[in-house]
């Protein structure tokens, strides 16, 4: 598989699920959900091809794939894995197949609509756990919440709306937190000697910072992840939106992005 993007076709397969599903007629139910499970697992088929090539005594990241992106800032589109996330993109892309299949019978109202917010969420979710850019990391993070808002307000319980904006908030106010460390990370790196302004997640690595500034940044991107996990006192928003999901949104809270927050 050498020089083929399996990371990219892995990450963005549900993607082109979407589209293909955007000319199907919302009448056409059955074609939905039969076309919305054929993608996820598809995408889970080809994941394994990662678990199959990845060589276990190889240090670092693999199947890295780069590209220019917003040279003006020094982001770019940047992926890998590393034995990790490997196995974290493994469950995604079995969970979501899973919690698609699980909605056969349970999802009755606007399935159309819901498929395409379940395979956003997957695309979302995957580009988390391989992004390698900061830049690239925030917005596959940020992003995958909207359709998760979506199947918790829509298609969840008698109080989805209260469990909805309760889960904005809470997660509003962790990406705001992340947000300034990952701006303040990359001025700090390009401002000192021979520094450089990138959001290259492994150039970072190696910046040394004082103490307290360690210690700042390091609470800022805490208590994001926090709200993810979620840990006291920021875990009240879990209750209410794994109560009032639907069954495979709360699949995949459970499974896959409560996760996120202890990956990061």
């Amino acid at each position: 598989m050498s020089g083929f993007p399996l990371i990219s076709t892995v990450v963005f397969l549900p993607l082109l699920g979407v589209v293909l599903l955007s000319f199907v007629p919302r009448q056409r139910e059955a074609a939905i959900k039969h076309l919305a499970l054929t993608v996820s697992v598809v995408t889970c088929l080809v994941s394994l091809l990662l678990y199959w090539d990845f060589q276990l005594n190889v240090p670092g990241m693999q199947f890295v794939e780069r590209k220019p992106w917003i040279a003006g800032v020094g982001a770019q589109y940047y992926v890998g894995v590393d034995g990790i996330s490997l196995l974290l993109v493994l469950l995604t892309t079995f969970l979501t197949a899973v919690a698609i299949l699980s909605s056969y019978t349970a999802i009755t109202r606007s399935v159309k609509e819901y498929m395409i917010c379940m395979l956003l969420l997957e695309t979302g979710m995957l580009g988390v756990f391989v992004a390698l850019d900061l830049v690239l990391f925030y917005l596959f993070w940020e992003g995958m919440l909207i359709p998760m808002y979506f199947l918790i307000g829509i298609w969840g319980g008698p109080r989805r709306i209260y469990a909805t904006i309760k889960f904005f908030l809470y997660t509003m106010a962790g990406g705001v937190l992340m947000l300034v460390a990952i701006i303040a990370l990359y001025y700090l790196n390009g401002g000192r000697p021979g520094g450089e302004y990138t959001f290259d997640l492994l150039k970072i690595y190696g910046i040394e910072l004082p103490f307290p500034t360690q210690a700042w940044l390091f609470l800022a991107f805490a208590v994001a992840f926090a709200i993810k996990v979620p840990m006291f006192p920021f875990h009240t928003w879990l209750p209410d939106a794994h109560v009032e999901a639907p069954t495979a949104g709360s699949v995949i809270l459970a499974g896959i992005l409560l996760k996120m927050g202890t990956y990061g």
